[in-house]
């Protein structure tokens, strides 16, 4: 998992992905955008961890989206004719682009595992999509988070809004949007936005490290069970997600896994629980393989 933009860690069943650029305000430059799903997708499919811990270097946690994304997106040539059709093309290219960062973040959404963001200093522009994209949040005093795009003249467009609108009440994110100010830690906890606030960033990763332990002393499949429900309820009816919800545990509910976390607790141990199946993998012949 080698990454010009993160460091990563396996240890006790707890994948940490730290972004690793502080000098560089951990901005989010092209390599970010490949790698963080690469990442985040090998951790997921082939059952690496039961958590994935996000934690950043330095005085903030992410400056946001580097300018230098976009330039695949611009082209140029001193033929007028070749000039031509790069402008007619410009909006399909720039589409395809803004595309390709959404499917980024979608990544921390859509993995079978939860995702914990640990956030210091600024969570700005882009990483405010990335935050949001996450299970939980938790931030030390210092840290705020803004949707800096209205700054430069830019609508954010990578996954803040459709995310951050059912975590903030609305006229709270139309305020963020229009203005581009910060939200202070302690705002945030307030909202629900972030779990918890802590004093420096040494007891912010301590704490969150515990709570992802925690998580990874329960049953894999009840975790990915309840992801994909709480997921699934945010977009849809309450009707709809009751009718998910049963065909779900008529084909996942597992009673040895029941029975082992209900053994466990009374003989006041560790469960022994089933991982997460590694995703299958196709094979060259265009069938698929474990």
């Amino acid at each position: 998992m080698e990454s010009n933009c993160f460091d990563v860690s396996i240890e006790h069943n707890i994948a940490h992905i730290i972004l690793n650029r502080p000098d560089k305000r951990n901005s989010m430059i092209p390599e970010f955008w490949d790698d963080l799903p690469r990442i985040v997708n090998q951790i997921d499919k082939e059952s690496l961890a039961r958590v994935i811990v996000i934690s950043s270097t330095g005085p903030h946690f992410s400056a946001g989206m580097d300018t230098s994304v976009f330039g695949s997106s611009v082209s140029s040539s001193d033929d007028p004719e070749t000039q031509s059709k790069f402008n007619r093309l410009h909006g399909a290219k720039f589409l395809d682009t803004v595309k390709y960062l959404q499917d980024t973040f979608t990544s921390l959404d859509e993995c079978r595992i939860p995702v914990l963001a640990a956030i210091q200093g600024g969570a700005i522009g882009g990483s405010v999509d990335m935050i949001t994209a996450c299970d939980m949040r938790y931030m030390t005093e210092d840290a705020f988070l803004t949707i800096f795009e209205i700054n430069i003249g830019m609508t954010a467009d990578v996954g803040t809004f459709p995310r951050i609108t059912r975590l903030l009440p609305e006229g709270v994110v139309k305020e963020l949007a229009y203005t581009g100010r910060p939200m202070r830690a302690q705002e945030a906890k307030s909202l629900g936005i972030v779990n918890e606030v802590f004093s420096d960033h040494a007891t912010m990763l301590k704490a969150v490290m515990a709570i992802a332990k925690e998580i990874t002393r329960k049953a894999p499949l009840a975790i990915y069970g309840s992801k994909r429900i709480i997921n699934y309820a945010r977009d849809h009816s309450t009707a709809d997600t009751l009718d998910y919800i049963g065909i779900w545990n008529a084909s996942m509910l597992q009673q040895d896994e029941i029975k082992e976390a209900m053994t466990a607790a009374s003989e006041k141990r560790e469960g022994k629980f089933v991982d997460l199946p590694a995703a299958r993998k196709k094979m060259s012949s265009g069938l698929t393989d474990q």
